[in-house]
């Protein structure tokens, strides 16, 4: 039981992520702001971990950790994710946001922990790139199109070092769960104030959904299950769950948003999964150097 429960936290997080990029892709085209949908996240978190957030220990981590962890995937992911997905569609958003987690991984464990990448994980990187260029179906170099790739792909980058930082600080998921609502409210609820926000005059069933959703489920649960995921599997590991999002949310999009997928998103999405997908390949080499691969994505 020790032994699945990481890979079902994992899978748990790939139905999560999906439905957050669905749901906030419907959000932002609500009477609900970026900055709305913000505030709802991580206040409602803040609520919901009050109770840890008093016995927590403050003084076991350096300001800089708090900041990396917090706002790796906090109000600058989440504005950056919720402006791009007012520009491109939900489907477009989860190659961008989660399909080059993998491939952002794979540099920070190179920049940090000197881990050297298999030659057919550079053949992955070089076909997701050239499945997302496909996945726009040649409009990527339109201003509003660039201007979303752009804003995901930092989102993607935030991301990227939220989760370096819980494997190089070896952080837990009682660290994540409170760091991050904490963080979160107490800088980004002034900017709030000065941000165009619709909150006063948007419907209360839109205000629960995403309150519901993007504090307790996103926010706490999926935290939750990504920190304790990255503990135990590592983060190549989390990279191949995180591969299939693509797959999922461009499925829960046609089914919830209605969008239609063409020929050249169903090419990119294929593409970029293929991709994902070999770069997490391992072949198999005898049990040696399979254990020593899995013993590089573990934190030391």
């Amino acid at each position: 039981m020790k032994t699945i429960k990481p890979y079902l936290a994992g899978l748990a997080v790939v139905f999560i992520w999906s439905g957050w990029i669905t749901i906030s892709r419907y959000g932002v085209h609500s009477q609900l702001q970026p900055a709305d949908i913000t505030l709802l996240r991580y206040w409602t978190a803040l609520l919901v971990v009050s109770p840890l957030m008093l016995r927590y220990n403050w003084r076991q981590f350096r300001v800089h950790q708090y900041l990396v962890i917090g706002l790796g995937v906090g109000f600058p992911y989440t504005m950056l994710s919720f402006y791009g997905l007012k520009v491109l569609r939900a489907a477009h958003a989860g190659v961008l946001v989660n399909g080059t987690l993998p491939v952002l991984g794979a540099i920070a464990a190179w920049l940090l922990f000197r881990q050297r990448i298999a030659l057919h994980r550079y053949a992955a990187i070089g076909l997701i790139y050239l499945a997302n260029c496909i996945m726009t179906g040649g409009s990527v170099f339109s201003i509003g199109q660039s201007t979303g790739i752009l804003l995901l792909l930092t989102a993607a980058v935030c991301y990227t070092l939220h989760m370096t930082g819980i494997r190089l600080w070896r952080m837990g998921w009682q660290d994540v769960v409170v760091i991050v609502p904490v963080v979160n409210v107490v800088l980004f609820t002034p900017l709030w104030f000065i941000l165009p926000s619709n909150l006063p005059s948007a419907s209360l069933q839109d205000i629960v959904v995403q309150a519901i959703y993007q504090g307790f489920i996103v926010n706490v649960i999926a935290l939750m299950c990504v920190a304790y995921a990255i503990r135990h599997l590592g983060t190549i590991t989390v990279a191949l769950f995180m591969s299939f999002v693509p797959v999922i949310t461009a499925l829960l999009a046609w089914c919830v948003l209605g969008e239609v997928l063409g020929s050249w998103e169903l090419a990119g999405i294929i593409g970029c999964s293929a991709g994902l997908l070999l770069y997490a390949w391992e072949p198999r080499q005898g049990s040696g150097g399979d254990q020593r691969t899995l013993k590089s994505n573990r934190p030391s």
